[in-house]
C-alpha cells in the first residue's frame, strides 16, 4: 500500500527525477551506523529508460559505496568477463542499467560477512523503478537474494541456476561473481561450459540491436 502511494504521488515523474530521490535517500541511515562498518547511506543508482541490458543484482559492495559506481571491484571483473564485454561498454548508460535489490551497501556484522540487503530499499522503490524503466532486452539475475526477489524462486542457488535454460534467452540466472563462490564454480563446472557461452552470445546480441 505505501508504494502504491508513493507512486501516485509523483505520477508524471520520469526515471530521472525518481533516480535522484533514490539517490537522497536516508531511510537506513540508523541500520547502517549500528553495523560494524557503521557508515552513511550511499544509494548507487545507474538506470535509463529501457535499457538494452539490466542487471538485476544484490547490493553494491564496500568498493562501490566508496566510489558510487556499480561492480567497481573484483566482482565486477569477473562479471564483465562472464558477459564477454570490457569496462568502457559496462559502463556506458544507454547500454547497461543496474537494479540492485538494494541501492546501498549493507555493511558487515561483527564477523566481517555481508548482512542481506534489507528489504525496505526493495519495498520502497522497486515498484516505483520497474514502472519507469521499460522493458530491458536482456536481464541478467545476479545472486540469491536478486534471484528470490525478482524471479520468485525458492530453491537453492545451483538449483536455481541449472535450470537457467527455464528463463533464456531474455533472463539469465547467475551466481554472484564474488570470489568467494570460486568453490561453487569448481563443483559446477556447467556453468561455464555451458551457461557463459550463452549467456556472452544473448550479451553481444542486445548490445548490436541497441546500436
Amino acid at each position: 500500500m505505501a508504494m502504491q502511494t508513493a507512486i501516485d504521488a509523483f505520477p508524471d515523474e520520469d526515471l530521472a527525477r525518481l533516480s535522484a530521490r533514490i539517490s537522497a535517500c536516508r531511510l537506513c541511515a540508523t541500520r547502517f551506523r549500528a553495523t560494524a562498518t557503521g557508515h552513511e547511506p550511499r544509494p548507487v543508482v545507474w538506470l535509463r529508460p529501457d535499457p538494452p541490458v539490466l542487471i538485476a543484482a544484490q547490493a553494491p559492495g564496500i568498493r562501490v559505496q566508496e566510489v558510487g559506481k556499480p561492480f567497481w571491484d573484483r566482482s565486477g571483473d569477473r562479471l564483465r568477463e562472464w558477459m564477454g564485454i570490457d569496462r568502457d561498454t559496462f559502463y556506458d548508460r544507454d547500454l547497461i542499467s543496474v537494479l540492485p535489490t538494494a541501492f546501498c551497501f549493507p555493511g558487515y556484522n561483527d564477523k566481517g560477512a555481508d548482512l542481506p540487503p534489507p528489504p525496505i530499499c526493495w519495498q520502497t522503490w522497486h515498484a516505483q523503478v520497474l514502472a519507469k524503466l521499460g522493458r530491458p532486452r536482456l536481464r541478467l539475475v545476479i545472486g540469491q537474494y536478486a534471484i528470490r526477489r525478482n524471479l520468485g524462486l525458492q530453491g537453492s542457488l545451483t538449483e536455481n541456476i541449472r535450470n537457467w535454460r527455464n528463463h533464456a534467452p531474455d533472463t539469465f540466472v547467475l551466481p554472484h561473481p564474488s570470489w568467494r563462490n570460486n568453490s561453487w564454480l569448481r563443483r559446477n563446472p556447467w556453468f561455464t561450459t555451458d551457461l557463459l557461452p550463452e549467456l556472452r552470445s544473448a550479451v553481444a546480441k542486445a548490445l548490436r540491436q541497441a546500436t
